[in-house]
């Protein structure tokens, strides 16, 4: 794990652009080849439901959506590496994490279509509802690691936040209580270089966000976005160190938002055709499938099955958004509280008569 007081200005980097491997010798590529073959049929499926979700929107179907179109290396690569057991605490553009950890289609659909009150059924898969207040649930990610501390727990928990996130005083807060109590917290910073219209070479003077670990003492670690191998490498060292008892870790994977801040965005207005080509060509997609082309691994096999379960994965949207009954909206009043109490009750009735008169 790189020294607290020095942070390394250059990107862990072990694919290259052009799919080769790197001189980087410290982390590990030698992962099986299924699990190999996984992380991309899941980085391919992310981007095509990426895709699916945006069209859904435009047709009228969904309120809103955040696209993480040209992230999905940094948030496969990292979620792969921790267990299931770990705690994930999401913000809102995190598609790829909440579909690798199991989230179900129909909740995802339902929070972005406002026909759900709020994220239960993510807790059963140990994640934290989508997060749409900037930098909040980084507190929340810091309270359930040192639950887990005090518990006796060696679970991890790790905060997924974007570089906007990082100028609020809630993520200041939550790296303060992470370093201060050694809490097993992994702050995941994805940098794609814009928090809505603001660059973020304005929104620090720091050579880096990572370097912004120095002021807790803990280690700061900048990798490459774009490759999902040392994404997983990076993440899986620190979830190590914090479940060996070694403190939270600052990881700043260095990626590039590709579509708008959300589906009500015209990113046209503040960054220019040029720069989104040149990151373009460093698509995480297509260098991770130039990679397995170099190892053997990638063929028409392949392709296929991604094909296929990125069909199923689509349509299955399609049906839930379009076909699935909205639930009945005074059932929150059933999930504020372990017991409903008077007043919610009284509310519950009240609301019940006046969706009466309307119908």
């Amino acid at each position: 794990m790189p020294n607290p007081v020095s942070v390394d200005p250059e990107p862990v980097t072990l694919i290259g652009p052009d799919g080769m491997a790197t001189a980087e010798e410290r982390y590990r590529r030698d992962l099986p080849p299924e699990t190999l073959c996984w992380l991309y049929e899941m980085m391919a499926v992310t981007r095509d439901l990426d895709a699916e979700f945006i069209n859904l929107q435009r047709q009228g179907e969904l309120g809103l959506f955040a696209s993480c179109r040209g992230q999905e290396a940094a948030q496969i690569g990292a979620t792969a590496a921790v267990r299931k057991t770990d705690w994930l605490f999401p913000q809102y553009r995190e598609l790829g994490v909440l579909l690798l950890r199991g989230i179900p289609l129909r909740q995802l659909a339902a929070a972005w279509r406002g026909s759900w009150h709020g994220g239960i059924g993510f807790t059963a898969k140990r994640c934290a509802p989508i997060a749409i207040p900037i930098g909040t649930h980084g507190l929340h990610a810091v309270g359930a690691a040192m639950a887990a501390q005090r518990l006796g727990e060696d679970s991890v928990t790790v905060a997924f936040i974007g570089d906007g996130a990082t100028s609020t005083g809630d993520v200041h807060e939550a790296l303060n209580f992470a370093s201060v109590y050694r809490a097993p917290c992994v702050f995941f910073v994805q940098n794609n270089q814009w928090a809505i219209s603001m660059p973020v070479s304005r929104q620090l003077a720091a050579p880096s966000i990572a370097h912004r670990a120095l002021g807790y003492g803990i280690p700061g670690v900048r990798v490459d976005g774009n490759d999902a191998l040392a994404c997983y490498a990076v993440m899986a060292e620190a979830a190590l160190r914090a479940r060996e008892g070694g403190g939270p870790t600052l990881i700043e994977a260095v990626t590039y938002r590709q579509g708008a801040h959300t589906t009500s965005d015209d990113p046209t207005r503040y960054r220019s055709a040029e720069e989104l080509e040149r990151w373009k060509a460093l698509d995480p997609i297509p260098r991770y499938a130039a990679y397995l082309r170099h190892v053997g691994l990638f063929g028409e096999r392949l392709e296929h099955r991604v094909a296929a379960h990125s069909a199923r994965l689509r349509s299955e949207l399609r049906e839930v958004v379009v076909s699935v009954p909205d639930p009945d909206v005074t059932e929150l009043f059933d999930t504020t509280y372990a017991e409903t109490t008077p007043t919610l009750a009284a509310q519950r009735l009240a609301l019940r008569a006046e969706l009466a008169k309307e119908a």
